[in-house]
Order: structure tokens, then C-alpha cells, then sequence
């Protein structure tokens, strides 16, 4: 396939609300050393990608200012020192932005082969929930099986990619979600208890389904007050990780119940992480979440796909909070 010099994109016209998301062209980038360019069917949709467009979240030295931080479809071009993939491989990938348009550049590490017999618009939902699960939940919570792990947002990308791969892994899961219908969506996805946040207290369901003993580990993307329920939901010698701070960044600690506790309290954000990182991460969720996907066990749920210049109406979407799953741009 001959590739084009210029594409379709979604750039930022300014910072601020889904209507400055604007279709525009740009230059094909050139893939560089390590580097795959990707045709891409399609782009998944994430929360990073609506706090770039507000403004509150950069992308980091030497990316590109286009969203979209995880890609699916095909390799048209490698850059020097590639050695996996080559032209023509379908390939989901983690990307360091560049998603919304027609080619983006990947590290080729953060590339991995589409597994089993899934759709490449299936595909791209893959990388930004399963790698933010393996690596909060599974590394920094250090989650085992027979454990219980609590999910706030049990509804999202992330949530409900988390319900599926704890399940997978053994540990019974608790998750929160703001309504009766998304509370039974994630039952159905194997969810073991689901606690709608609108109307019930997640501390106490949590308590009274872990017959007192509380959350091994937590996986939290609200922030805020959350903080201090956490910690009061939170087994003895639990983990509580952090992933977003929806409600708010600074949260008054009671130091006290985290000492008495022996609570850990971590948190982490990917997008920043070295090539190196997001590397190893690619490797491990390889190995242990393939073979999940390939069965059958493990299948991103889409909520609803967009052209990609209706890249705003996904936006306006997943403000909204009315999706359940991934929502994701056909670009193809």
C-alpha cells in the first residue's frame, strides 16, 4: 500500500469543551527508529483524551498534540530497528498520541499482534484499559485470586475491562456504577456485587459482602472524598490505587486509619511512562491476558463507535457518563 503525504485528523482547535475537537489534515508522520506507522480502523476513547482537549492534561515532551492514546489496524511503514512486526500486520497499539486520524506512529514494543479472532474496531479498545488494569490492579495492588477487589466505575473502559480479567485471575469483585441498570450490566459481565453510588453507601456494601473485612484492593479514578471511604472500605494490609482524580486531586488523609490499616496507598498514570515501561507492561499482558482473549474470556465491551470527525459527539458521549464500556472511533 502506497502511503498518502497527508491524512484525515482530529486536532484541539483550543482547550475546552467536545465542539473544539475539528476534523483537519496533516502531514503523514514518518515512523523513527523503533517506530511502526499504523493505518488506523480504529481509535479508542479515553478520559486522558477529554482532559487534553480541556486543557488540564499535556501531552508529554516530543509527542504529538493529537489525542488518542491506543490505536488497531495495520503496519504501512517501520522505522529503523523494528524486528516483530512488519507491513501488513494487524497490530493494536499503545500510543503516545497521534490516535484520531487516518496513520499514527507507535513504538513498535507497544505494539502487540490482534489477538484471536476479534475485529480491529474490537481491538482498539484493548490497550489503554488492559494495560492500566495489569499494571494498577494486578502489579501495584499486587491482586490475588480468592482476593476482592473494589472498582469504582465499574460501567467505564477500565472497569469493566477490570471485572473481566480479575474474574480471569480468581478474585471476586465489588464494583460501583450510577444506576440500577449499569449495577446489573456488570453483574451480567461477572461482577459479584455491584453497589449503584446514587443510593447506597459503598462503604457499608462493602463491609457487609466482605462480612467486615473490607476491599484487598481498590482500584479508584474519582479522587476526592473517595480517598477517605477508601480507606475506611479497605481491608487490613489492603492496597488502594489510584488512577484519575475525577472529583478532585488533593483529599484530606486520615493518617490514622491508614497506619492502623497497614494500608498501602499508590497510584500511577501511563501516559507518561518511559517506552521501556509501557514495554515490559506490553509483555506482560501478552502473556498472561492473551490466552484470556484468544478463549473467549476477555472481550472489551463497546459501547457505541463514531466516525472519526463525529470525534466531539464521542466526547459529548463519555462527559455524559451514559456510556457502558469503550467508546470508539471508526477512522477506516
Amino acid at each position: 500500500m502506497q502511503v498518502p503525504k497527508t491524512m484525515r485528523v482530529v486536532e484541539i482547535a483550543g482547550f475546552g469543551g467536545p465542539d473544539m475537537l475539528r476534523p483537519a489534515e496533516r502531514p503523514v508522520p514518518t515512523p523513527e527508529r523503533g517506530d511502526l506507522l499504523v493505518r488506523v480502523v480504529g481509535a479508542g476513547v479515553n478520559r486522558p483524551d477529554v482532559a487534553q482537549r480541556q486543557g488540564v492534561y499535556p501531552p508529554p515532551p516530543g509527542a504529538t498534540d493529537l489525542p488518542g492514546l491506543e490505536v488497531a489496524g495495520h503496519v504501512v511503514a517501520v522505522g529503523p530497528g523494528t524486528s516483530r512486526h512488519a507491513v501488513g500486520d494487524a497490530v493494536t497499539a499503545l500510543a503516545n498520541g497521534g490516535g484520531y486520524a487516518e496513520y499514527c506512529v507507535v513504538p513498535e514494543r507497544a505494539a502487540l499482534p490482534v489477538p484471536g479472532d476479534i475485529d480491529l474496531l474490537t481491538a482498539a479498545a484493548i490497550p489503554e484499559t488492559m494495560f492500566t488494569v495489569w499494571h494498577n490492579a494486578f502489579e501495584r495492588g499486587r491482586l490475588q485470586a480468592a482476593e476482592t477487589l473494589l472498582v469504582h466505575g465499574g460501567a467505564s473502559g477500565i472497569g469493566t475491562m477490570a471485572i473481566m480479567m480479575a474474574k480471569c485471575l480468581g478474585a471476586r469483585v465489588i464494583v460501583t456504577a450510577g444506576s440500577d441498570q449499569k449495577c446489573g450490566d456488570c453483574l451480567a459481565l461477572g461482577a459479584d456485587h455491584a453497589v449503584n453510588y446514587k443510593s447506597e453507601d459503598f462503604v457499608e456494601a462493602v463491609e457487609r459482602f466482605t462480612d467486615g473485612r473490607g476491599a484487598d484492593v481498590i482500584v479508584d479514578m474519582v479522587g476526592g472524598d473517595y480517598l477517605e471511604r477508601n480507606l475506611a472500605a479497605v481491608a487490613v494490609e489492603g492496597r488502594i490505587v489510584q488512577i484519575a482524580f475525577l472529583e478532585g486531586m488533593k483529599p484530606v488523609v486520615d493518617l490514622g486509619l491508614l497506619m492502623r490499616k497497614r494500608a498501602s496507598l499508590t497510584g500511577s498514570m501511563l501516559r507518561s511512562r518511559s517506552d521501556d515501561d509501557k514495554a515490559a507492561i506490553a509483555r506482560a499482558v501478552e502473556a498472561w491476558a492473551w490466552p484470556h482473549v484468544e478463549r473467549g474470556a476477555i472481550r472489551p465491551v463497546i459501547d457505541k463507535v463514531f466516525p472519526l470527525e463525529a470525534a466531539a459527539q464521542a466526547h459529548a458521549r463519555m462527559e455524559s457518563g451514559a456510556h457502558f464500556g469503550k467508546i470508539v472511533l471508526e477512522v477506516a
